[in-house]
C-alpha cells in the first residue's frame, strides 16, 4: 500500500496535519489555562484587598471578635478554602477555621517560603511573587494561595492599643486560599474539546486530501499506468479520454500524441514494406509488360504507315500509338520512382503539360460532372522541367480535386502566370547545417507543411527543442518547450552540442543573441533567438534581388481539408480518403516540386474548397 504515490501523499499530509494541529492544540490549552489562572489570581487579589480594607477599622480598635467574624464569614463562600491572618512571627491570629487560631505556620512551607526566604518578611511583593499553586495532599485538587502584606500605617501605631511601634513596617499577612477544582475541570473540558476537534480536523483534512489526491493524482496516474500497459501489449490505438488542464493532463495529452505517432510510424512501416515489395514486383514485371507493349507499338506504327490513304484508320492507330507510348512511360516512371531517379529536365511549355494532363483524365472528369476552367497565360516563357514528372503532378492534383468534389459535380480552376517575388517571405530554407555539417532540418516537425529548423536550448539545467520557420521572413516559430528561456541560455546543435550563436553580434532590435545557420550554397542565414523579435537576415539571398517564378494554381470547389490535417497532407502514407487512398500522391508531388527547386503550398476552407499553389523558378540546373 505504501508503494502507491497517492497513499504516500495522504500519509505525509496526515502526519503533517497531526503535528501542526497537535502543536496548535497544546499551545491553545496552555494559553487558556494561563488565562483562567490569571483570572482567579485577579479575583483572589481583589478579595484580599477587600478583606484588608474591611478589617482595617476594626483592627485599629482592636475588635478581635468582629475581625474573626468577618474572616469566618468570607471563608464560607464557595471555592474559598481558607482565609487567615498571620502576625509577623508566623502565628495564626485569625482564621476561617477556628481550630487553626494561635497555631504557628511552617515558614519553610510553600505558603510562607517566599516571604521568609531572607529570614524576614519582604516589604513589597508583586502579585506573581505573592501567588502560589499547591496541593495539600498528592491526590487532592490544586489550590491557589495569595498573600497580601498588612502594612503598619499611621492609624495603626497611633491607635489606642499601641500594639505596634512606629518603625515596624509589616504587621502581618493576609493569606487567602482558593480551590482550583472548577478551573481544573474547565481546563480538562477544554483539553477534551480541543482533542476531539484535532481528531475531527485531522480526519476531515485527511478525507478531503484523499478525495482530491485520488481525483487529481491517483486516478490520472492509474489511467496512465493502464495506458502504458495497453501500449506495451501492442494496442497503439488506446487513448486516454479524460484529461485535465494540469501537468498530468499535459502528460496524458503527450502520451496520446506519442501513441498516435507510434501507430502512424507502424503503419508507415507496413506501407514501406508494401512499397518495397511493389518495387521488387515492378522491377520483375516491367520486362514482361514492355515486351507486349513493344509489339503493340511496332505493329501499330507499321499499320500507321500502310494506311496513309485511310484517314479513319489513321486516327484510331494514332490513339493506339500514343496510349502505348504513354503506358510504356508509366511503367518507366514506376521504375524510376522505385530507383529514386533524378529528374530529366528539358525546356518545356508548362501550359502544354497541363493540357496534356487534363486530356488524360478527361473521361473521369466527365463521369463525375467536373468542369475544368483554364485561366492560362499564353505568353509564358519555357522553363526547364521533367515533363513526365510535372504531368504526374497535375494528374494527381486533378484526381484529388475530383475526389474532393465527389459525384455532386463542381469546378476545377487551373491558372498560370509569371510573377516576381522578393526573397523575404517566400524563400524556403531546405538545407541548413551547423559548423560541423550536421543537418538542422527537422523532417518530423513541419510548419505549414514544410520541415522546420531545429535548435536545442539549454537553460538553467533544462533543455528542449525550438523550431524555426523555414520560410525566410515568415517567422512562425515555435518556442513551446515547457520552461522559460533565461538570459544565459545556450543555443546548440541537437547532434553535436556545437553553439549556433553568432559571436560578437546581437539583435539590432532587442539585443538578444543571434543564431547563425550555414545554408548550402547560399551563405549564412541569421535570426534573432528571442521569441518576441522578428529580426532575421539572409544576405546572399537578399542581394540577388527579385526572383521570377511560374505560378500555377489548382483550385477546386470540393469539401476542403481540416486545419488539423493541413500540416500533414504532404507526409507519406497520410490520407484523408480512408481506405480509398494510400497517402502517396501528395508526397510524390512534394518530392517532384522539391527536385525542381520549387515550392508548393495549400490553402483550404472546409466545405468551400482547396487551392494548391505551385511556384517554379525560371533558372534550373540540369
Amino acid at each position: 500500500m505504501f508503494k502507491k504515490i497517492g497513499f504516500r501523499l495522504i500519509f505525509v499530509v496526515a502526519i503533517t496535519s497531526l503535528i501542526i494541529i497537535g502543536v496548535s492544540a497544546y499551545f491553545s490549552v496552555q494559553s487558556q489555562s494561563k488565562e483562567l489562572i490569571s483570572e482567579v489570581e485577579r479575583h483572589a487579589n481583589q478579595l484580599s484587598e477587600t478583606v484588608v480594607a474591611s478589617t482595617r477599622f476594626d483592627m485599629t480598635l482592636n475588635q478581635r471578635d468582629r475581625i474573626q467574624q468577618i474572616i469566618k464569614s468570607i471563608g464560607t463562600q464557595k471555592h474559598i478554602r481558607d482565609v487567615r491572618i498571620l502576625n509577623k512571627v508566623g502565628e495564626i491570629i485569625y482564621s476561617s477555621d477556628s481550630s487553626n487560631i494561635n497555631k504557628m505556620v511552617d515558614k519553610n512551607a510553600e505558603s510562607c517560603f517566599v516571604c521568609h526566604a531572607a529570614d524576614q518578611p519582604l516589604e513589597h511583593l508583586s502579585m506573581t511573587e505573592r501567588t502560589r499553586i499547591f496541593k495539600v495532599h498528592p491526590d487532592s485538587n490544586r489550590v491557589l494561595g495569595i498573600i497580601t502584606p498588612i502594612y503598619n500605617e499611621k492609624s495603626c501605631w497611633q491607635a489606642d492599643c499601641h500594639a505596634h511601634d512606629a518603625d515596624q513596617k509589616v504587621l502581618g499577612v493576609l493569606d487567602v486560599s482558593i480551590s482550583l477544582s472548577e478551573v481544573d475541570k474547565s481546563i480538562l473540558n477544554s483539553e477534551w474539546k480541543i482533542l476531539f476537534f484535532a481528531i475531527f480536523a485531522i480526519v476531515g483534512v485527511g478525507l478531503v486530501i484523499a478525495f482530491f489526491i485520488r481525483r487529481w493524482v491517483s486516478n490520472p496516474v492509474h489511467d496512465l499506468l493502464h495506458a502504458t500497459q495497453q501500449v506495451s501489449q501492442g494496442n497503439l490505438n488506446y487513448a486516454i479520454k479524460e484529461m485535465s488542464d494540469d501537468e498530468i493532463g499535459k502528460l496524458a495529452f503527450s502520451f496520446n500524441n506519442m501513441t498516435k505517432k507510434l501507430s502512424e510510424a507502424r503503419l508507415q512501416l507496413f506501407q514501406s514494406d508494401k512499397m518495397a515489395s511493389l518495387g521488387r514486383l515492378a522491377a520483375g514485371v516491367a520486362h514482361e509488360i514492355n515486351n507486349p507493349l513493344t509489339g503493340v507499338l511496332t505493329y501499330s506504327s507499321f499499320l500507321l504507315k500502310r494506311t496513309k490513304d485511310n484517314p479513319e484508320f489513321q486516327e484510331d492507330l494514332k490513339v493506339i500509338v500514343r496510349e502505348t507510348i504513354r503506358s510504356r512511360e508509366i511503367v518507366k516512371s514506376l521504375l524510376d520512382f522505385a530507383r529514386q531517379s533524378v529528374p530529366k529536365k528539358i525546356e518545356a511549355d508548362i501550359n502544354e503539360i497541363i493540357i496534356k494532363a487534363i486530356s488524360v483524365i478527361d473521361n473521369q472528369l466527365n463521369i463525375n460532372k467536373v468542369k475544368i476552367e483554364k485561366q492560362i497565360d499564353n505568353n509564358l516563357p519555357k522553363i526547364t522541367v521533367d515533363s513526365n514528372q510535372m504531368e504526374q503532378v497535375f494528374i494527381n492534383l486533378f484526381v484529388n480535386a475530383c475526389d474532393a468534389i465527389g459525384k455532386v459535380g463542381g469546378t476545377i480552376t487551373v491558372s498560370t502566370q509569371k510573377i516576381s517575388l522578393t526573397p523575404f517571405g517566400t524563400a524556403q530554407i531546405k538545407k541548413a547545417t551547423c559548423r560541423k555539417r550536421h543537418s538542422l532540418i527537422d523532417n518530423d516537425y513541419k510548419i505549414d507543411g514544410m520541415p522546420a529548423l531545429k535548435v536545442k536550448v539549454v537553460s538553467e539545467g533544462k533543455e528542449g527543442i525550438i523550431h524555426l520557420d523555414p520560410v525566410y521572413g515568415k517567422h512562425r516559430n515555435n518556442f513551446d518547450i515547457g520552461f522559460t528561456i533565461g538570459k544565459n541560455a545556450k543555443y546548440v546543435c541537437p547532434d553535436c552540442n556545437n553553439s549556433l550563436i553568432q559571436e560578437n553580434k546581437t539583435c539590432p532590435k532587442c539585443g538578444a543573441p543571434i543564431l547563425a545557420f550555414e545554408i548550402s550554397g547560399e551563405g549564412i542565414y541569421e535570426v534573432c533567438s528571442s521569441e518576441n523579435s522578428n529580426w532575421e537576415r539572409w544576405e546572399s539571398v537578399d542581394s540577388a534581388g527579385l526572383r521570377e517564378f511560374i505560378e500555377i494554381k489548382v483550385k477546386d470547389t470540393g469539401s476542403g481539408i481540416n486545419n488539423e490535417d493541413l500540416p500533414k497532407i504532404f507526409d507519406p502514407f497520410f490520407s484523408t480518403k480512408g481506405q480509398k487512398g494510400n497517402g502517396l500522391g501528395l508526397a510524390v508531388i512534394w518530392g517532384i516540386i522539391d527536385n525542381h527547386n520549387g515550392t508548393i503550398t495549400v490553402n483550404s476552407d472546409l466545405g468551400k474548397g482547396t487551392t494548391f499553389t505551385i511556384r517554379i523558378p525560371f533558372i534550373q540546373q540540369r
